[in-house]
């Protein structure tokens, strides 16, 4: 039986937040700090007016996907690293994306010769990441994110799944420590891609 990979896009395959803050510089004057804080907070206005809001940071965040999508870049060696594990595993990504996103983030993903299954999902990827590894029939999987929250979720939710906290962002990953949850902290995709093949290798669950 093949393996299973359930991979993040922002920060694990795509960079974001350095082009989420670019973007906001040029069209709404705003300063984003790279610190690994809530996003809300990291947000400061160059004309001294009071920092954008919680509703307000949500309502940029749809601005920027999917319209500004296209400024995303490939994490180096992603690409690669996924190919070559696909011939040993199945791949599907799981980005916490609103639903109406989906084909948008198919399409970028094809783009960058990245022709995966997408899902979308809100709130933690426990639930979601059970139902993929009970639909793929239970084999040995590996889930690979950025945000320890989605981490822990996993390891309530399906614990027999190997999860590796991965920032690919290397100004955010300084602020980031690794996920307790998470049973590695890996940040390149090389070595990501090494661990990843020995787990599915070795044929055992979490």
């Amino acid at each position: 039986m093949k393996g299973l990979l359930i991979c993040d896009c922002d920060e694990v395959l795509l960079h974001m937040v350095r082009h989420f803050g670019v973007w906001l510089r040029e069209a709404h004057d705003i300063t984003f700090a790279l610190d690994g804080g809530d996003f809300a907070n990291s947000m400061t206005r160059s004309n001294g007016a009071p920092a954008p809001t919680r509703e307000e940071m949500w309502g940029l965040l749809d601005q920027f996907f999917p319209h500004e999508m296209g400024r995303q870049t490939l994490v180096p060696h992603a690409r690669e690293a996924l190919a070559a594990l696909s011939k040993v595993a199945d791949v599907v990504i799981l980005t916490n994306l609103g639903d109406h996103n989906r084909e948008p983030r198919i399409a970028q993903l094809l783009g960058h010769d990245m022709d995966y299954r997408v899902e979308t999902n809100q709130g933690g990827k426990g639930d979601p990441v059970a139902r993929l590894v009970a639909e793929f029939g239970n084999p040995v999987t590996v889930f690979v994110d950025d945000l320890p929250v989605h981490h822990a979720s996993v390891a309530k939710h399906a614990p027999e799944v190997h999860r590796v906290h991965m920032v690919s962002e290397p100004d955010l990953a300084v602020h980031m420590p690794p996920a307790p949850d998470a049973h590695v902290r890996i940040d390149d995709w090389q070595a990501a891609h090494v661990w990843i093949a020995e787990r599915f290798a070795a044929g055992r669950p979490a």
